[in-house]
């Protein structure tokens, strides 16, 4: 039996000198306490050494892919062909049916080959020949820093630094679109101030003040592509007794070049978020599901990496984006915020104001292992998010379902409780807050009397 053994300095070809030894995986590794035992169980028949890095890098990637790289089968071909009835252990199973099929070598992949490559590891500088340990240790890291940057390349899907570049465009974009449209509402009001109150929708004015021009166009204008007949004749209405003051064409021209611009800028807008939505998607499916595509982008892009996030607990999560909140609060010694950004999911926003704080907090709970599961698991399934949404659903309907439940039979003794107790808490609070005050003007040398009724 031959074996291959891959390295960061190259392929080596070992030849099984007794194989019955494999027969005994538990106690295989006795065989390779020494290099003297190690040298009668196995032989080096053959050792090729990567030329660079660069060679060494595509040998490394190609079995990552699970394919046969140039240097491989050229060892392949020189050594093992020679040998072809020996079978070929080989420690990928993936990488031994690719052989199979290409040169027609047989190869194996069992428990007792898995716990030979971890033998011949160990004794590794003693079975090869010729290949001082410093040489192996230097071309070892060499080839971990390159295969990193290689990954890092060439999957542009993990790549999170897009959506805090997209999801910042976004928001300046919406900034922009509102100030377009305010301006043009209020230059074109001048001209037709009626159409405002008529056409709500921002786009669609736009749409149509570019289309009509001046205001005695409306009654020759087909406006059904932009608006509903009821709308479309309530503006044509509204254009033959509509006391705006008159403009001239140039006015006119600079008013619709405006709006090309904002029917431009909200076209890129829909784009712009399709394409955030999709890498959210790839980067991080259980943070989407759970929070939505825009919130978890702001989560993102404020930590600013996915990994940064990963790394907050919980509690950071759910007040992330209120931290000015958070040292104001803490500074005059009241109550902390319970929610930043995390309060525009559509969880918490379909709440009452009376549950935001404990959804907020169980959701932030959810969402920070789904940021982890995102940026440090090998999966790119949303499953887990799916599951957890589903459960936070379900506490949000119980929590519901409580508070219906309350107001009628034993419900209205139980809030004349809540509501006695709640009273109690607050006159509690209020005696702690003036005895520390009086605690805080004794130290300071001034001597206050407070009487307490």
């Amino acid at each position: 039996m031959l074996v291959l053994f891959e390295t960061a300095a190259g392929y080596a070809i070992f030849k099984v000198l007794d194989e019955s030894k494999l027969q005994q995986v538990d106690s295989l590794y006795k065989e390779f306490e020494t290099p003297e035992k190690a040298n009668k169980v196995l032989k080096l028949k053959h050792f090729e050494k990567f030329q660079d890095t660069t060679e060494a890098l595509a040998a490394a990637t190609a079995l990552v892919e699970g394919k046969i790289g140039k240097s491989l089968k050229k060892v392949l071909k020189k050594v093992v062909a020679k040998e072809a009835h020996e079978q070929l252990a080989i420690s990928d199973a993936k990488l031994g049916g690719v052989i199979k099929e290409k040169l027609d070598l047989s190869c194996v992949h069992s428990p007792a080959v898995a716990e030979l490559m971890r033998c011949i590891r160990g004794q590794m500088e003693s079975l090869i020949t010729g290949l001082p340990p410093r040489e192996i240790s230097a071309m070892s890291l060499g080839l971990a820093h390159s295969l990193s940057r290689y990954k890092l390349k060439f999957s542009p899907d993990k790549v999170d630094t897009m959506i805090v570049q997209a999801i910042s465009l976004l928001d300046d974009l919406d900034k922009e679109l509102n100030n377009y449209i305010m301006r043009c509402r209020e230059w074109y009001g001048w001209h037709f101030p009626e159409l405002g109150k008529i056409i709500t929708d921002n786009l669609a004015y736009c749409k149509t003040v570019n289309k009509i021009g001046d205001r005695t166009n409306v009654a020759g204008s087909d406006l059904s592509d932009i608006l509903p007949e009821e709308i479309e004749a309530e503006v044509k209405l509204a254009a033959e007794i509509s006391m705006g003051t008159e403009v001239s064409e140039q006015d006119i021209g600079n008013i619709r070049h405006l709006c090309d611009q904002v029917i431009e800028i909200s076209d890129y807008r829909i784009q712009l978020y399709d394409y955030l939505k999709n890498r959210m998607m790839a980067i991080a499916p259980n943070l989407t599901v759970m929070v939505g595509e825009l919130v978890g982008a702001r989560l993102i892009s404020h930590a600013g990496s996915l990994l940064n996030l990963a790394k907050h607990p919980a509690s950071t999560v759910q007040i992330l984006g209120a931290e000015k909140a958070l040292f104001r609060a803490l500074k005059t010694r009241k109550d902390t915020p319970k929610y930043g950004l995390i309060y525009h999911a559509s969880l918490v926003g379909q709440t009452t104001a009376k549950n935001k704080g404990k959804i907020s907090r169980m959701l932030a709970a959810k969402a920070s292992l789904a940021i982890r599961y995102d940026a440090l698991g090998e999966d790119t399934n949303a499953e887990m998010g799916v599951e957890n949404r589903a459960k936070l659903e379900a506490r949000l309907r119980q929590l519901e379902e409580k508070g219906i439940r309350r107001i009628s039979g034993t419900g209205k003794a139980m809030a004349k409780a809540d509501k006695y107790h709640q009273q109690k808490r607050k006159r509690r609070r209020r005696k702690r807050r003036q005895r520390r005050r009086r605690k805080t003007m004794t130290e300071s040398g001034v001597c206050v009397h407070i009487f307490l009724f």
